[in-house]
């Protein structure tokens, strides 16, 4: 049975997670690499339980999502046993990509970092690019109709560098 993507007025949000012991480097708080990893999982979930484009799909035709360009933006600390969700906008799509920004928000509310990403759905035989099934477009369609209504990001499409005052 199809997901009802209709209900998708606000970003999708994943299942609780919590910041593992594993996950604290020397600062004390959670490392850099997982919080990229936390994201990576993030788009996981959604494509399985929500796009139906996840590990299950790949296995059966053979695509996959590759990522072109991640941004990460770092907030706000996470601490070990933190609970925390993420937050899953599509911002655009095409045929063969689709641009993503996801937002790591605490158990108090507070987003605590973005990923702003660029994926490429890619055959696995051939290891280059491959639309998306017409299944796949109608609901990336659907989604995206949902997800132009609501508002731009704060950090999406930010620029990386120092700031000076002049």
């Amino acid at each position: 049975m199809a997901p009802d993507l209709d209900q998708f007025d606000s970003p999708i949000t994943t299942s609780p997670k919590t910041v593992p012991a594993s996950w604290i480097d020397y600062n004390g708080h959670m490392n850099v690499s997982y919080y990229s990893m936390a994201f990576d999982q993030a788009i996981d979930e959604v494509f399985e339980t929500v796009l139906g484009i996840g590990i299950s799909h790949t296995k059966k035709v053979g695509q996959g999502p590759y990522v072109l360009q991640n941004n990460l933006h770092y907030l706000d600390e996470l601490l070990e046993a933190a609970e925390f969700t993420i937050n899953l906008q599509l911002v655009d799509h095409d045929a063969k990509r689709l641009h993503l920004f996801l937002e790591m928000v605490n158990a108090k509310g507070s987003v605590c970092a973005t990923s702003e990403q660029l994926l490429m759905n890619v055959d696995l035989t051939t290891r280059r690019s491959t639309p998306y099934s017409d299944w796949v477009s109608q609901r990336l369609m659907f989604l995206q109709d949902a997800h132009d209504k609501l508002p731009k990001p704060e950090h999406l499409g930010a620029k990386l560098g120092i700031r000076r005052k002049r």
